[in-house]
This record gives structure tokens, sequence and C-alpha cells, in this order.
């Protein structure tokens, strides 16, 4: 079987959460991101500062897709995810380094980039971590928590303050989602590139980011809704609050105007993801029924004194 890699394309998308989206259907979880991932860590998280193609690798065999691998995640980190008959064998391990190099050139380029590339990992993922292991990387930290909650409970009803709304993005909502963004993530969005970069890219719907509306216009809150409709998993990728309307409990009525959107939708459960040492998010969630279902580990691997 011979396995080829290219750059990714937009077109490419749609395709790759399906298969996303087989592999969690036939191995689960463990080792494997949510769909709704996937345009996130591609279009959002880079920032619009490097185009798709330089940083988003897919492998390929005879039949399908083999693999996708996503570098300079966070100026320093990557993704790798592989075909469940490919975990641990040679190829993935090219992957994994290939996703490496390609981090590590484009850390280069820039000035003041980290001493460390890293990779994070499950918990309960062996096989990964022996793979990462046998390339020189080594666990350093605890990095995140994978939280779940079923929809087929009940879900209680959104209470806001007076005078505040929820309602979903519309496309002329560029310069507010950049707003909050750049708030509660310390991000550098300007509103046309948050358009081009994010809202026009494959995998954006507006109707499935959610807002939390303040008196006067501005955005105090967000989240965007992701769904896995094979597997019936809804998932909230990113989830903010600008720094202006923290402690109001905007966050706790979005995310259960959320969960009930989620049901509507048909979703069975929802997942939510936050940094281990986060606790106010973890207090956030766990009110809300979330649940510890799985932990994400960080791998490093030197490449320079």
């Amino acid at each position: 079987m011979t396995i080829t890699c290219r750059r990714y394309a937009d077109a490419d998308l749609p395709r790759l959460q399906a298969v996303l989206a087989g592999w969690r259907r036939e191995s689960g979880l463990c080792g494997y991101c949510h769909v709704g991932d996937l345009p996130f860590r591609i279009y959002e998280e880079p920032g619009g500062r490097r185009p798709a193609g330089e940083l988003v690798h897919v492998w390929e065999d005879d039949r399908s897709v083999a693999g996708v691998a996503i570098s300079l995640r966070f100026g320093s980190a990557f993704d790798v995810f592989t075909s469940p008959t490919l975990r641990g064998t040679d190829a993935e391990l090219e992957m994994l380094w290939s996703a490496y190099q390609t981090t590590l050139r484009h850390m280069a380029q820039a000035e003041g980039g980290d001493a460390w590339v890293v990779t994070d990992v499950f918990g309960c993922d062996e096989v990964r971590a022996a793979q990462l292991t046998r390339l020189g990387f080594r666990r350093y930290r605890l990095f995140e928590h994978l939280t779940e909650r079923s929809l087929l409970a009940a879900i209680p009803a959104p209470a806001l303050p007076e005078g505040f709304t929820i309602r979903a993005a519309t496309m002329d909502d560029a310069e507010r989602l950049a707003a909050v963004r750049n708030s509660a993530f310390d991000a550098g969005w300007s509103a046309a590139a948050f358009r081009e970069e994010v809202m026009r890219k494959p995998g954006y719907h507006p109707e499935r980011e959610l807002l939390v509306v303040a008196p006067g216009g501005q955005v105090a809150a967000f989240t965007v809704t992701w769904l896995d409709e094979l597997n019936k998993v809804g998932h909230f990728e990113p989830v903010g609050t600008h720094r202006g309307f923290r402690r109001r409990g905007l966050g706790r009525a979005l995310l259960l105007h959320g969960l009930r959107e989620l049901r509507r939708l048909g979703m069975e459960t929802a997942t939510v993801q936050h940094d281990a040492a986060n606790l106010a998010a973890r207090d956030l969630y766990r009110g809300l029924g979330f649940e510890r279902r799985h932990e994400t580990f960080g791998f490093r691997r030197a490449h320079r004194a």
C-alpha cells in the first residue's frame, strides 16, 4: 500500500470530517478530536497568519484518507490523526515526524520562537505515547480535560440579566465577533480578517455560533456549536466571555441555550474541553452536568538549547 502526502485545500474539509467521524465510530474518542475541531484548528486558531495549505497536510493511501496533520498550533504545537489501521505503524511514525518538522520549520521563521515542539496525547492512548517516545518526545504536564454530558437528561432554562439576549450570529457580526475574541483570548483579529479567514471558510455556519448580546448591541459572550451527526455528539469550541462581562452568569446561560439547541438538532451527547488548570471553566462545566471523560497530556521535544 502506497501512502502519499499533499497540502490541504479548503475543498478537503467535508471529506476529512466524514472520515474523522468514521474513525471515532470505529475506535471511540480516545486519540481523536471532534469533527468540529478540524475547522477551528485549521482556520481560527492560526489567527489568519499563514495559509492553511502551508500548515495542514493530508495523507492518502490507495483507497481513502490515511491521516491529517495540523502544524504550528499555538505557535509551537501540532496534531496528527491517523486511520485506526495505521496506529502504531511506521506510517504513523512518518506522519508524526513530518508534522514535527513542518512545525519546526515555521517556528524557525518566527522571532523569539519556543525552544520546544509540543503535541498532546489522550491519557488512554498508550500507542501514541509510545510512538512519540520513539521520536524523542517526553511527557511533561497535564493539558486538558475533555468533559461530556448526556443530552437525554433535563436541561434547565437559561436565565440572563435584564436587557441581555441570546441569538445566533450573522455574517454582519464580523466586527463584534473579532472584538469579543480579542478580549476573551488576547487575540489580534481585525473584522476583515475574521470575516475572510473564519466566517467565509468551509465548516463555518453563522447559525451555529451563539451569542449573548448586551444592551446596546455588544457581544458579551459567544460559543460555536459543532455537530458530529454520525456519532450524535455535539461540541462547544470555543467558549468565551468578554472581560467586561464576566461573573454575570452569561456563560452558563449561553451553554444551557446551546445544549438545548444541540438536542433539538438530534445530538445525544455534548462535549467541551478546557485547560486543566482553569478552575473557573471546570466549575462552570461541572455545574452544567458535564463529567470528565478523558485527559490529555503534553509531550514535547527540545529543538535547541
